[in-house]
C-alpha cells in the first residue's frame, strides 16, 4: 500500500531545524593547528557566533538550517590578525595630513601648503608619514623649509616610523625650544651646523618637547579616529589587532564604542606605561569583554628607537654615522625592573627592540626573569628587525615570541643597507632563521607605519620583494618563508601571541566565526596576485562586519541636495 501524501509531508516537517547559519559551497582554507593548511567546503555557525562544524568533501550537511548562505565557490580564509599595530594612531592619520606617499621634499612641502590653505581654522598643522629616505635626502628636513608652507601656524609632523618629528619655527617657539635646550635622556634635538640653533627635527624622547604642546584630542576626536581605524582595518580583512601602547584615553574610547555596539574589530591592548597598565587592568589582565571584542593583556615597553631616524640601538656605530650607535630609551636595569613589575601581576610583556644591541638586551632580560617568573609568560619581542646571528638561537628559549612586520623589510632594505653596511645584514628581518629556533612568529603591520595589509605582508614574506618585484630573487632570500608559514603567522601565530590560540586564528569547531571572503587563494596564486588580493567581505563573530560591495555603493552614492 502506497504511503499517503499527507504522511510524506508530515515526515519532512519532522526533520529538525538546526539553529545557526550554514555557509556552504566555498573554497575554504584554514590553518590546521599543526603548521599546515586544511581545505574545506562549508561550515556551520552557531547562534552565539562560533564555528559549530566544518564540512569537507562528502560530509553530510544539515537538512534544514535557520539560515543558509551559498558561497558561490568563493575563497574563504580566517580573519587576519595584526599582531602589532596602533589603532588610534591609524585613525588620527586618516584625519590629519598624510605625507606617506610624498616622494620628494618639494612634493611634501606642496601638500603641506595645500593642507594649510584647506584648514584655515586649525590651530596647529598636524600630520605624519614623512620619510626623508624616500625623498632621496641624505639629511633631515628643517624648520625653515616647513615655515614656507604653514603660514605662521605651529606645525608638527611625525616621521613615518613614529620615532621622530618635524617642527616649524612657530612650534619651536610655542615649546620654548632654543639653542640652550638640552637633549632629554633617550632623545636628540638636531641642530643647525655651526650655529647651534634647533634645526626642527626631534628624535625619540625629544619628540615629547613639541608633542606635549599640541592641542589635546577631545573624546569626540578619539571616537572619530577609532571609527576611521576600524573601517581601514575591516577593509583589509583584519578582524583582530594587538594595540601596542594603549593609553587610558584610548581604552576609554574603545569602551565607549563597545558600550553602544560600535566596536566591531577585536582589540587586545598592551598598555603604554605602567601607570596605564594599572589604571586599565588593576591587579591583572582583564578578561575578554563585550563578547570577546576587547581585552587588556599586558605592557608595551620601548627599549630603542627606529633604524630610519638612527635611534635603533646597535652593537657598533652606524655605518653612515660613526658618531652614534642609537638611542636606548632606558637602561638595562630599568628594563628589567619594568618587565618584572608587569610580570609580578601576570601581565604579558612586549618590548620594542629594533637594533641588535636592543634585541640582545631584551633577550638577556627574558633569560634572567624566566628564572623567577615561571609558567606560560610568552615574552614578546616587538620588531626584532636587526639581530646579531649569535643571538638568534636565543629566540627559541623561554617561549619567546618574535612579533615581526614583513612590510618593513620591503620598505627598509635600502635604508638598512646604508645604516648597517654589508657586513651586518645576516640577521636583518630574519624570519626563517628565528622561526627555525622554535620561536613563534606573529606577523603584523605596525600600522600606521605601514598600512595594515596582511596579504601584502604574506607576499613579502614569501618573496622578500617589494611591489616592484625588486630585488630579483629577493633581498636576503634565505630568510623567505613558505606560504603556509606566512599565513599561520598572520592567524594562529598572532592569536597565540595574544593568548587567544583557542579562540581566534582558525575556522574550526569552537572558534569565533571570524572569516573573510576573498578573490584569491593565497596557497595557489602568484605572489603578485596574493599582494593584490581583494577582500570581498569581512565577518566577525558570525556577523558580516564589512562588505566591499556596500562600501563601494556608499562611496558612489550622490551627495544629498542642499535645501
Amino acid at each position: 500500500m502506497a504511503t499517503p501524501a499527507w504522511a510524506k509531508r508530515k515526515k519532512v516537517e519532522e526533520v529538525p531545524t538546526v539553529a545557526g547559519t550554514l555557509i556552504d559551497n566555498v573554497e575554504g582554507l584554514t590553518p590546521d593547528g599543526k603548521g599546515g593548511i586544511e581545505h574545506f567546503e562549508g561550515f556551520l555557525i552557531s547562534p552565539d557566533g562560533h564555528v559549530a562544524e566544518v564540512y569537507h568533501a562528502g560530509d553530510k550537511r544539515p537538512e534544514r538550517v535557520q539560515y543558509k548562505l551559498d558561497g558561490r565557490g568563493r575563497v574563504v580564509v580566517p580573519g587576519m590578525i595584526d599582531a602589532h599595530g596602533h589603532v588610534m594612531a591609524t585613525g588620527f592619520a586618516k584625519m590629519t595630513l598624510d605625507l606617506s606617499s610624498a616622494t620628494s621634499l618639494d612634493e611634501a612641502l606642496s601638500r603641506i601648503a595645500a593642507w594649510t590653505a584647506a584648514h584655515p581654522d586649525a590651530p596647529w598643522i598636524l600630520g605624519s608619514g614623512w620619510n626623508q629616505v624616500q625623498w632621496g635626502l641624505d639629511r633631515m628636513p628643517t624648520a625653515a623649509e616647513l615655515d614656507a608652507g604653514t603660514g605662521g601656524k605651529p606645525a608638527w609632523l611625525t616621521r613615518v616610523d613614529g620615532h621622530a618629528g618635524w617642527a616649524n619655527s612657530a612650534a619651536l617657539e610655542a615649546a620654548g625650544i632654543t639653542a640652550a635646550t638640552p637633549d632629554p635622556e633617550g632623545g636628540e634635538i638636531l641642530h643647525i651646523a655651526g650655529s647651534g640653533k634647533p634645526a626642527g627635527v626631534f628624535i625619540d624622547a625629544a619628540t615629547a618637547l613639541i608633542a606635549s604642546k599640541q592641542p589635546k584630542a577631545r573624546p569626540e576626536d578619539r571616537d572619530t579616529a577609532l571609527g576611521e581605524a576600524q573601517l581601514a582595518l575591516l577593509a583589509q580583512g583584519v578582524t583582530a589587532i594587538a594595540d601596542m601602547g594603549t593609553s587610558i584615553e584610548d581604552w576609554q574610547a574603545f569602551r565607549r564604542a563597545a558600550d553602544i555596539g560600535h566596536l566591531r574589530i577585536r582589540i587586545v591592548s598592551y598598555a603604554l606605561s605602567l601607570d596605564d597598565m594599572v589604571l586599565i587592568g588593576g591587579p591583572g589582565p582583564t578578561p575578554w569583554l563585550y563578547g570577546d571584542r576587547l581585552k587588556m593583556n599586558g605592557l608595551k615597553l620601548f627599549l630603542d628607537g627606529a633604524l630610519g631616524s638612527r635611534g635603533a640601538w646597535l652593537k657598533a656605530p652606524y655605518a653612515d654615522d660613526a658618531k652614534t650607535s642609537g638611542l636606548p630609551q632606558m637602561t638595562r636595569t630599568q628594563l628589567g625592573n619594568r618587565m618584572s613589575r608587569a610580570a609580578l601581576d601576570n601581565f604579558q610583556v612586549a618590548v620594542h627592540a629594533i637594533g641588535d644591541e636592543a634585541n640582545k638586551t631584551v633577550l638577556d632580560a627574558i633569560d634572567e626573569l624566566s628564572a623567577t617568573y615561571k609558567g606560560d609568560r610568552r615574552w614578546r619581542v616587538e620588531h626584532a628587525q636587526i639581530v646579531d646571528p649569535t643571538d638568534i638561537p636565543r629566540f627559541g628559549e623561554h617561549g619567546t615570541i618574535a612579533s615581526m612586520q614583513p612590510q618593513h623589510e620591503a620598505s627598509d632594505r635600502i635604508m638598512a643597507e646604508a645604516r648597517l653596511g654589508p657586513d651586518r645584514l645576516a640577521g636583518a628581518y630574519a624570519w626563517k632563521s628565528i622561526a627555525a629556533t622554535g620561536a613563534t612568529l606573529a606577523f603584523g603591520s605596525d600600522t600606521p607605519v605601514e598600512p595594515a595589509r596582511p596579504f601584502e605582508g604574506i607576499a613579502v614574506a614569501v618573496t622578500r620583494q617589494g611591489p616592484d618585484g625588486k630585488p630579483f630573487l629577493g633581498w636576503q632570500p634565505q630568510e623567505a618563508i613558505s606560504r603556509e608559514a606566512a599565513i599561520n603567522a598572520y592567524t594562529t601565530g598572532a592569536a597565540y601571541a595574544m593568548f587567544a590560540e583557542n579562540k581566534l586564528g582558525r575556522i574550526a569547531p569552537g572558534y569565533d566565526a571570524d572569516f573573510l571572503f576573498v578573490d584569491t587563494d593565497p596557497t595557489l596564486a602568484t605572489p603578485d596576485e596574493i599582494r593584490k588580493t581583494r577582500v570581498l567581505e569581512t565577518w566577525i563573530g558570525g556577523q558580516r562586519a564589512w562588505s566591499a560591495a556596500k562600501d563601494e555603493a556608499a562611496a558612489q552614492a550622490p551627495e544629498p541636495e542642499a535645501f
